[in-house]
């Protein structure tokens, strides 16, 4: 067996991410998955190539969209011989489909590709009554139209007023941000942590948009500039005002204040991007420079109902602890060995509860097996250019936003190693090395 190729990041294109039920609100999960390829397609003289595969995904889908991905290059100007796939693995969902093409080039079955994914919550599927449906379905299979009419008696109008959409978790009720909360509860993340990373995020973010930085990063969709969630002027000060949404019934069980706000986490978002990766020879073919390397990923996921004992239950978004410690012992690095980090924002609670969890000699312990702790990064190299707290969080869109902005600092920087790691739904969580 020939040994893997190395897996070339190109570049990525995305449209400017917008809060729910705003600029986005009639765009499709198709919709703007078209925007973002297109948009990578042209920037990159992509018309009529056929590539290896194109993998996609979004958290929210329609029924409709059963085929999403293979629409969007069969309305693009690919050529219609290159194949697609739809992938979904809630937040993750992003960096999963890049792992599963950079996968394909790595061993040798194809040499290009594109990864992507979109989400809308402005276009949320909306379910109807469980008991409607199955009459419904009953209807349609029914042989005569006096059996229809039966059938069509036995609706309640309670039936029409259609299902709450839910953002809890099945297994235990709560939303990701209740679950967060826990989280920082039991890893003494404090309000005013939260609330500087915010800030900073903002403050980052903005500023990359003054040096140009997303210029050859992004796509204008619907007459959006830029992520419209920014709020260049954030202040720690500002964002001290604002009030508790999540763990306040957590908080006052445990006789603390809630510290999780609207302002220190990911409101919904609507948006898309893609990533371009290939084989070095096919780049080489193609006259598009290498930005980065996607090196090496490990997936992971945790018991959040009851822990290794079955008596304390994970963090429901610390997948990523685990995952990392296990690519940094195959790769014999240490937490220390990188230049930058792309570390998701779900929510600035999580963010730091990861961090002070690779400090903690007790969670590596613990949790992790580890005879000592993974230790402290040096803040200044996380997400320099801001993250999803700024830009916001289409689900599945987050990322490709995440590895194209690590693929270009690495290249502006002139080389080094950035970790990226994203937490997801479910208790799960995917991380990788990208290099120059």
């Amino acid at each position: 067996m020939n040994a893997p190729r190395k897996v070339a990041i190109l570049g990525g294109n995305r449209i400017p991410f917008a809060r729910s039920n705003k600029e986005y609100s009639k765009a499709s999960n198709l919709d703007m998955l078209s925007a973002a390829i297109n948009g990578l397609v042209a920037r990159y003289g992509l018309q009529g190539e056929e590539l290896g595969l194109v993998a996609a995904g979004a958290v929210l889908k329609h029924s409709r969209d059963f085929n999403m991905t293979r629409e969007v290059v069969l309305g693009s100007a690919l050529s219609s011989y290159t194949p697609a796939v739809d992938m979904q693995m809630a937040c993750g969902t992003g960096l999963a489909a890049l792992v599963h093409v950079g996968d394909a080039i790595a061993a040798g079955r194809i040499e290009s590709g594109i990864a992507g994914g979109t989400d809308t919550t402005s276009d949320a599927p909306l379910a109807v009554n469980d008991e409607l449906r199955k009459t419904l379905i009953a209807v349609n299979n029914a042989k005569t139209g006096k059996d229809r009419l039966k059938l069509l008696g036995s609706v309640r109008p309670a039936q029409f007023a259609p299902e709450q959409p839910n953002n809890g978790e099945p297994r235990t009720g709560l939303s990701m941000g209740e679950h967060a909360a826990i989280t920082a509860r039991e890893l003494n993340v404090t309000r005013e942590e939260q609330d500087q990373l915010a800030a900073e995020s903002h403050q980052k973010l903005a500023k990359a948009y003054e040096e140009g930085f997303f210029e050859d990063l992004m796509t204008p969709y619907l007459g959006v500039q830029r992520d419209t969630n920014l709020r260049p002027d954030s202040t720690v000060e500002k964002l001290a005002k604002l009030k508790p949404v999540f763990g306040k019934k957590d908080a006052e069980q445990h006789g603390i204040k809630a510290t999780m706000t609207a302002g220190n986490s990911t409101p919904l978002t609507d948006g898309a991007s893609a990533v371009l990766i290939s084989s070095e020879e096919w780049a080489k073919e193609h006259n598009i420079p290498v930005r980065a390397y996607l090196v090496d990923s490990e997936v992971a996921s945790v018991d959040f109902l009851h822990g290794h004992d079955g008596l304390t239950p994970d963090g429901l978004l610390m997948s990523p602890t685990y995952a990392i410690a296990r690519l940094l012992k195959r790769n014999g690095l240490t937490l220390q060995d990188f230049d930058f980090y792309e570390i998701h924002e779900a929510f600035a609670s999580q963010t730091i509860a990861t961090l002070k969890a690779f400090e903690s000699e007790d969670y590596c312990r613990d949790r992790l097996g580890l005879d000592a702790p993974l230790g402290s990064i040096d803040r200044a190299k996380l997400n320099v250019k801001g993250s999803s707290l700024a830009a916001g969080h289409p689900f599945a869109a987050t990322g490709g936003r995440i590895i194209a902005t690590a693929a270009k600092v690495l290249e502006e920087n002139g080389g080094g190693r950035t970790l990226v790691s994203i937490c997801a739904a479910g208790g799960q969580g995917i991380v990788a090395i990208v290099e120059r």
